[in-house]
């Protein structure tokens, strides 16, 4: 999720010095260069994206419109992943993703075709691979779906070229060592697809609710929030054995809600609360870093950790512009933005 570019410092020397100094330009590529988007969900009316400099001091309500003028950018945004110079927006809503400059954002194109309630993406070698929920409905949620998909997009021609039939449902995706690892939340397994070959390969068990997850050190870690008496757990996958070891979290802290890996620390949510452990941790923390200011009919809806800062948004009440809020790791607010309605994730364009 973490993503970084690099920048080559340019070597000035003199005629007759035989050393000298490097002078390093880090010139931004564009006015939303150097700072994050944060995704806003948005409602039946259409989401929104915004975006704030790394120092806090810049900031755009909704940067789709604001460069794009009246294209519209979609129902129920989900998810932004980057190539190159591009950023896809998938809005899961309008089974569309609008591919921009992820510098200046302005529109580039857009996949109409081939998508059914796609989540979201990430891309290898000139192709995209999206996660989409297909016909999913609350109503068969107990039992889950089982003709979700992933597409598979040519970003030549921004065309989805074929599909790789999961038999399950799908959500988020993963990829490491070229690999694809999608979580199906309602099933107890992370699908494993080999993209060379378009082949699912044997799943792993993990357990029911898998959902945000994130590899370091060729771990994979995954959390589940079951319902019900179930509780909820760190799941730490070693990929190349595919070995399985599991933190499980106490009655007290029922219903974990979101993961991302900083360095060498776990953070989770549980509530409104942020906690976290060493990555060698075997037992979980049950004492917060801080307790986030959300209003009393807020929640977390999206959150990140990113270069020493933890980011939370508050989904509000889907109605109504909300919130984002920056920490820094001792749990001390930094910015408090009002971003779009509904904001559900944090993306880092550096």
């Amino acid at each position: 999720m973490k993503l970084t570019r690099l920048f080559f410092a340019a070597l000035s020397a003199s005629l007759f010095v035989s050393c000298s100094n490097d002078d390093s330009t880090d010139t931004p590529k564009g006015v939303y260069d150097n700072g994050f988007f944060i995704l806003n969900e948005g409602n039946s009316g259409g989401g929104s994206v915004s975006f704030a400099s790394d120092d806090l001091s810049n900031f755009t309500a909704d940067v789709y419109k604001t460069v794009n003028g009246g294209d519209f950018a979609g129902v129920y945004l989900q998810n932004i992943f980057f190539d190159g110079d591009k950023a896809y927006i998938i809005a899961g809503g309008s089974n569309v993703i609008n591919v921009v400059n992820r510098y200046t954002f302005k529109l580039i194109a857009k996949v109409e075709t081939g998508l059914a309630n796609p989540r979201y993406g990430v891309v290898k070698d000139g192709k995209a691979y999206v996660t989409n929920a297909n016909t999913y409905s609350y109503v068969n949620a107990a039992t889950g779906n089982t003709d979700d998909y992933i597409a598979i997009i040519d970003l030549a021609s921004n065309k989805v070229e074929s599909k790789i039939e999961l038999g399950a449902t799908a959500n988020r995706i993963l990829l490491e060592n070229n690999k694809l690892y999608i979580t199906d939340f309602y099933n107890d397994k992370v699908l494993v697809v080999n993209p060379a070959t378009k082949a699912l390969e044997t799943p792993i068990t993990i357990g029911d609710s898998g959902d945000t997850m994130e590899v370091k050190d060729g771990v994979l870690y995954v959390l589940r929030a079951p319902y019900g008496d179930n509780r909820s757990e760190i799941v730490k996958v070693k990929l190349a054995d595919k070995s399985i070891t599991k933190i499980t979290f106490p009655v007290t802290l029922d219903r974990a809600g979101y993961l991302d890996i900083e360095k060498d620390k776990v953070y989770y949510t549980i509530a409104k609360s942020v906690y976290a452990i060493s990555t060698t941790a075997t037992a979980i923390s049950t004492t917060p870093i801080f307790t986030a200011g959300i209003p009393t009919t807020g929640s977390i809806y999206g959150f990140a950790v990113n270069n020493d800062k933890i980011y939370i948004a508050d989904g509000g009440d889907f109605g109504s512009n909300s919130k984002a809020y920056i920490y820094n790791l001792s749990g001390s607010l930094q910015k408090e933005l009002t971003v779009g309605v509904g904001p559900n994730g944090f993306y880092f364009n550096n």
